[in-house]
């Protein structure tokens, strides 16, 4: 490195606003840092450390010093770590740790702040190896007999240490519990004069407080520490009582079970008093404590319902049940402390409390309701614009939680005075009342009358969606709620919304077509206009035979447009439009079916137009496939015609491992394509099985897309018939690895939910191959795999781990390999108790569909008559 004196300028020029000398600086220190690594390291230490160097220089060096050992990338903070642990040397490490320990008693607050951050970096490394045994002593000392800058700067380290993600670290921080509380409740206590050490100190109990475990199930410490949060909530300076309230949260959270004593004495009193402070960072603290509360007693009754005995169910204790009465009216006044000029993204204290009715209202059900009515009922006609629009907030709120039966009666007298204010003079009041029609036609449209009130909602819901873009998400979400509530039977003639479907259609249109549009209001309006599309009757297919000329229209406009594009904002808009036109054109082909064939080259032309000129990492080619393979499906055989021109476009997503979620949708394509098109899609599979092949071999996919592919084998199969013949070493060979994934007793849920969709994977494979070699006659290539069919199943048999899909498709090959094989042939594997029992299991299951249920009785059947049958065993198991 250049001499100590140079130093001073790079790090001043790191810290540079002109970019140039910033990069160079950085450019240099990287390669002082590659060139000598333990120099590098002693070279920045040392003007860490200086007393004499300015606060921003010493800042500079810890920065570059922390650098040196930690970075965002998993890859290059491996590579870091390593350097630290194999490439420095014993004495520069100890110089290193011993120096920056020394800064953590700097008079400097920039100094102590950037060291703070270099020794946690390096205890990151140290601390899970063992390699720092003294650390932790040396911070409780300098907590405990430093001055207040060392002592705030040795909290501030610890709090670094523990919000660490590295689980190792995690892991070994338990075994320093008690160092750790003993330092930071010390500094946390009501008698530390310092602010800002008490601050330093009640933030790193906050990141601590997961570790602790041990020390909370001791009565004595447990209470302290309880103390001592308890009285930070009162202390003057708000930024504690932040800290204070933001600790109560992670313990209610993690030691819920522990709370009731502590409830009862002090937090029912405190966190009221907290929601009503002045200060609102510390009020949404309190009322974000009340929030935790019921998320944590919500999911309490939730798991206690699935117990199987008394002794496994969990402490329960009704702590919101208990305060509704003095918290639910604090939350419904904080609901008047709206903003009107807030962004709508902004998280105040009016959405605070708005969020914690909601919760409020799933943890204690219809006890919530009296205290809300009342306080709609007296400010619903307020002159105070926020009056009333927290009362149609509240009454919003608490849609979910209570039983449909008690809230319906509420909510039919309600609807009335809620469809006059939406035309409150109010922006804001008529906002809310949109979102609360919203959650009304969600979580209760039983209480919607056809008849009553679906004329007056709709009228009102696109009477606001036409004049006010503020208001466009909350309505659009309620009538796509009114759409899917009122849908009525598939194939029916008529539903409640027939009446309204074509005025629907046009206002839509109306609005999608309106130049002034926000490009959110015109996507949310096509959002609708799908669902209303997918929901209706069969007597509006006349005016949805009409509106898809009007869609391919403007699919058909948007292309000389993406040549007009001069903006990022240009392309996102354009994209969005395609996106959305596409969507809306799958389910109007979707709906018509056979009938949309005469639009199908019209539809293909405007698709592969598009397919041509649209750039890449673009939605717009995956809503394109979701069209064709709507397309396909309704065409079935005649699809073929498009084939040539297409399957590029298709060969091209199958082949594109940088973009997953395009490959992904192309492979589903493939099976849409194949089981629509049968033997006329043979000349193409040639290319699909290379792709598919290709892609279950790839490390750049994930996992999760090898049970599509597998399912994707037997849907060729099942297309093309005998001719799969050709592919089925490879693929069988393929199946058979693919069935050895196993997933460990102590592995995750992911890995658990991976191997049985890669089961499901196989066996529907296996259930398209044999159906296809049954028919055309050539069931005896398939003799060599069933043994590993059979091991397969018995696999499924024994583990608990399973889906309804899994079964479905057991039972399928089950009864596909009995009827493949008519004369007793398997009779042998057929008799097993392990096979049988499956059978029976899968078919008293109450849980499982009539679908999968009518599947297992098919495949008893087909055993039956196997055993029945000739007595010339192939196969012993």
């Amino acid at each position: 490195m250049e001499a100590a004196q140079g130093i001073n300028a790079i790090l001043t020029d790191s810290l540079s606003p002109d970019a140039d000398r910033r990069n160079a600086a950085e450019q240099q220190l990287i390669q002082a840092a590659e060139s000598n690594f333990s120099e590098y390291l002693l070279t920045l230490v040392q003007e860490l450390a200086n007393e004499n160097a300015e606060g921003h220089i010493r800042a500079a060096a810890g920065i570059a010093l922390k650098n040196a050992f930690t970075a965002r990338e998993f890859a290059r903070q491996a590579s870091l770590q390593a350097k630290w642990l194999n490439q420095t040397d014993q004495e520069t490490k100890n110089r290193v740790k011993q120096l920056a320990l020394q800064t953590l008693s700097s008079n400097n607050a920039q100094a102590g702040q950037a060291t703070a951050q270099v020794v946690a970096s390096i205890a990151i490394i140290e601390l899970p190896r063992n390699q720092w045994p003294d650390l932790m002593h040396a911070l409780v000392t300098g907590v405990s007999d430093g001055t207040p800058h060392q002592k705030q700067a040795s909290l501030t380290t610890i709090g670094f240490i523990c919000e660490s993600q590295d689980q190792d670290l995690r892991n070994s921080l338990v075994t320093h519990s008690n160092a750790i509380l003993t330092a930071v409740v010390q500094g946390a206590r009501k008698d530390e004069t310092s602010n800002e050490v008490r601050l330093a100190a009640i933030t790193a109990l906050g990141d601590s407080l997961e570790f602790v475990g041990n020390n909370f199930k001791h009565e004595g410490e447990r209470n302290y520490i309880m103390q001592v949060i308890c009285e930070a909530t009162q202390a003057d300076d708000s930024r504690i009582q932040q800290g204070a309230f933001g600790c109560l949260n992670r313990i209610m959270a993690l030691y819920y079970e522990n709370m009731r004593f502590y409830m009862e004495k002090a937090l029912f009193g405190l966190t009221i008093l907290g929601m009503k402070s002045p200060d609102e960072d510390v009020a949404k603290l309190a009322v974000e404590f009340w929030s935790t509360v019921c998320e944590e007693e919500i999911a309490i009754e939730d798991d206690n319902s699935q117990v199987e005995s008394s002794e496994q169910m969990r402490a329960y204790y009704s702590f919101a049940r208990v305060a509704t009465n003095e918290v639910v009216p604090v939350l419904l006044g904080l609901l008047t402390k709206q903003d009107e000029d807030a962004a709508d993204d902004e998280y105040n204290i009016s959405r605070a409390a708005y969020q914690c009715l909601q919760l409020y209202a799933q943890a204690v059900g219809a006890v919530i309701i009296p205290p809300v009515i009342n306080f709609v009922e007296t400010n619903l006609r307020s002159e105070d614009w926020h009056n009333r629009d927290a009362a149609v907030s509240a009454f919003g709120a608490i849609m979910d939680g209570p039983d449909e039966k008690v809230l319906e009666p509420i909510v039919k007298s309600g609807m009335q005075p809620l469809l006059q204010m939406m035309d409150d003079p109010s922006v804001h009041v008529k906002d809310s009342t949109a979102y609360a029609l919203g959650r009304i036609t969600e979580a209760c449209s039983d209480a919607i009358d056809p008849q009553q009130h679906l004329d007056p909602l709709i009228r009102a819901l696109f009477a606001a969606l036409m004049s006010n873009a503020k208001m466009a998400s909350s309505c659009c979400w309620a009538l796509m709620n009114l759409a899917e509530r009122f849908a009525g039977e598939p194939g029916a003639a008529q539903n409640p919304l027939t009446p309204h479907f074509h005025k629907s259609v046009s206002d839509l249109l109306a609005v999608t077509s309106r130049m002034d549009s926000e490009a959110g209001v015109r996507t949310a309006a096509y959002e609708v206009l799908n669902v209303f599309v997918q929901n209706s009757a069969n007597e509006s297919l006349p005016a949805i035979a009409s509106l898809s000329t009007v869609i391919i229209q403007r699919l058909e406009e948007t292309i000389p447009m993406q040549t007009q594009v001069v903006s990022v904002e240009d392309k996102i808009t354009l994209e969005d439009m395609q996106t959305s036109l596409c969507t809306v054109l799958q389910a109007i082909i979707q709906r018509l079916d056979k009938e949309i064939a005469p639009q199908g080259d019209r539809i293909m032309q405007v698709l592969l137009q598009i397919l041509t000129t649209v750039g890449g990492k673009s939605s717009v080619p995956e809503a394109s496939f979701a069209t064709i393979s709507a397309l396909s499906n309704a065409m079935e055989e005649d699809f073929v015609k498009y084939m040539d021109a297409f399957s590029p476009f298709l060969y091209n997503a199958l082949g594109n491992q940088e973009e997953p979620s395009l490959c992904s949708m192309a492979i589903g394509l493939v099976s849409d394509i194949t089981r629509s098109m049968g033997e006329r899609s043979q000349p193409y599979c040639d290319n699909f099985m290379n792709y598919l092949l290709n892609n279950l071999r790839s490390t750049a996919l994930a996992n999760q897309f090898k049970p599509a592919i597998l399912q994707c084998f037997g849907d060729i199969a099942g297309a093309i018939g005998g001719h799969f013949e050709t592919y089925l070493t490879v693929v069988a060979q393929v199946l058979q690895q693919a069935a050895t994934v196993t997933a460990a007793p102590e592995g995750s849920y992911e890995m658990f939910d991976y191997v049985i969709s890669l089961r499901e994977g196989i066996m529907d494979a296996w259930g398209g191959i044999i159906g296809a070699m049954k028919t055309s006659g050539k069931t005896q290539v398939l003799q060599p795999y069933v043994p590993s069919i059979f091991q397969l199943l018995n696999s499924i048999a024994s583990d608990v781990n399973r889906s309804e899909a899994l079964m479905r498709a057991s039972m399928g090959v089950i009864g596909d390999l009995a009827d493949a094989y008519p004369n007793g042939e398997l009779v042998a594997a057929f008799r097993e108790d392990w096979l049988t029992a499956l059978i029976r299991e899968t078919r008293q299951n109450r849980e499982f569909s009539a679908r999968t249920i009518e599947t297992a009785r098919w495949a008893r059947e087909q055993v039956k008559r196997q055993i029945g049958g000739s007595q010339n065993v192939m196969l012993q198991t």
